[in-house]
């Protein structure tokens, strides 16, 4: 098998019987743990950031429950997904994984440029994106972002190259709301119907399983910020695009407790007419709903959390590390998404695997008192 499946993903579950019973989730189709390890490193230009072997991350988080695993083309200029694919071959040979059990999501839109940084960046543009034809220089955003059909294919398949894989399970385009701003309105949603037309043909060419969008601030804003997506609008691209089968059932955006907008503030509106938070709509509209930045790149501990908050998420004899994942774990999202590479905090963080998910009293608590930071 080339992609996650249902049976995959359930059979590797029942190797962490000991974990509790609600760790891991089910959304009609795979079986995901409720963490999920990421690859992003902020601060790209430290060149640590892109030499440093993701490969043991990878490896000890597979070998202790967490089978979903998030990255991107331009991650460390590729080197994540191709530390991914190292670690993921290797223990797939050693017969310790097979591929049905593992679900990977990347993600296409950003310009990944390649390792070793190139000297001349706007040059390795010139060549290899408007050369090939892949986009024109006007469809390159502030010189990073492009969602033409062309580059996302291009993307796709240098992805499924990094990663050694046949099929990606979840494609998710990146941040589009970077183009907002730089295009209009009706043109920034012709490119996402674009796209998704493409997205559609390669999972017909069985390239991608599912795709989706992972957002930062995109879904979280106003209606009237000129950054604004509107749920309603995308959903209907996708089944003008894809029909009653189509294949967009992932939304990625930030989750945590700073920014804990996806489950309290009602800006998305429903097919009923009424405004629902971004966790809400997403249910109504059958999307499986991803949490990132559940740490929020670490900026969450400048000081030590007050005591209330471990009471309230069942994590008073563990770390505030601990309490802030319990959190993003414990609203709506399928998966809450953290980075590691060293495979020893990634062991810490599993010890959520024993404890049950905070309660939607304790979480509730939590937004309205706003005991976080």
């Amino acid at each position: 098998m080339t992609h996650a499946t249902k049976e995959g993903t359930f059979k590797y579950l029942k190797k962490f019987g000991n974990y509790s019973k609600d760790f891991y989730r089910f959304n009609g189709e795979l079986f995901f743990p409720s963490l999920g390890i990421g690859t992003y490193k902020p601060e790209p230009y430290k060149e640590e950031n892109y030499i440093i072997n993701y490969s043991e991350a990878i490896k000890t988080a597979l070998r202790n429950g967490i089978h979903f695993i998030d990255t991107a083309i331009n991650y460390r200029y590729q080197m994540s997904e191709r530390e991914i694919g190292e670690a993921l071959q290797e223990m797939i040979d050693a017969g310790e994984i097979k591929r049905e059990e593992v679900i990977i999501a990347s993600k296409a839109g950003f310009i990944p440029l390649d390792f070793p940084f190139p000297d001349n960046p706007y040059g390795w543009i010139q060549a290899n994106m408007i050369e090939p034809k892949l986009a024109t220089k006007e469809e390159i955003i502030i010189d990073q972002h492009c969602m033409t059909p062309a580059y996302l294919r291009w993307s796709c398949e240098e992805s499924l190259k990094n990663l050694s894989l046949e099929t990606i399970d979840i494609f998710l385009l990146h941040n589009p709301e970077t183009q907002l701003g730089y295009v209009e309105q009706e043109e920034f949603y012709a490119r996402i119907e674009a796209a998704f037309e493409l997205f559609e043909t390669l999972r017909s060419e069985g390239k991608i399983v599912a795709y989706g969008i992972a957002a930062w601030n995109g879904f979280l804003y106003e209606e009237e910020h000129m950054e604004y997506i509107s749920l309603t609008k995308v959903m209907s691209i996708a089944r003008r695009v894809g029909g009653l089968n189509h294949g967009f059932k992932y939304l990625q955006s930030p989750f945590n407790m700073a920014k804990p907008h996806a489950y309290s503030y009602t800006n998305q509106q429903g097919e009923d007419g009424m405004y629902y938070s971004l966790m809400d709509a997403c249910a109504g509209f059958g999307l499986s709903y991803l949490g990132s930045s559940p740490l929020l790149q670490k900026n969450l501990f400048k000081r030590s959390f007050a005591p209330k908050i471990g009471e309230l998420m069942n994590t008073s004899e563990l770390t505030d590390v601990a309490s802030a994942l319990q959190f993003a774990r414990s609203a709506g999202a399928i998966t809450a998404i953290f980075g590691a590479v060293t495979p020893s905090h990634i062991i810490d963080n599993t010890i959520l695997a024993y404890v049950p998910n905070a309660s939607s009293e304790a979480m509730a608590s939590l937004i309205r008192e706003s005991y976080a930071v």
